[in-house]
């Protein structure tokens, strides 16, 4: 049992980090490296969905995981 709340609770901040690349992809795609350009960069709208589509992916493979954990554990 202990497994599964160390992986829930070290899985919160990936949890967030993917929650906030699927609301936000433009931000998320520039964090980190946005002082690297002197006007406001074009991000692709390719990327944008890449980004999108991957942050979903990983939310459902991660609860998924979870719920697998969960379940060997009762």
């Amino acid at each position: 049992m202990t497994t599964v709340i160390v992986f829930f609770i070290l899985s919160i901040p990936i949890y967030f980090l993917m929650f906030r690349s699927y609301k936000n992809p433009k931000e998320s795609i520039l964090w980190g490296r946005r002082w690297t350009f002197k006007e406001q960069p074009e991000v692709s709208e390719a990327a944008v969905n890449y980004v999108k589509i991957t942050s979903l992916f990983g939310i459902i493979v991660i609860s998924a995981v979870f719920f697998f954990l969960f379940l060997s554990q009762i």
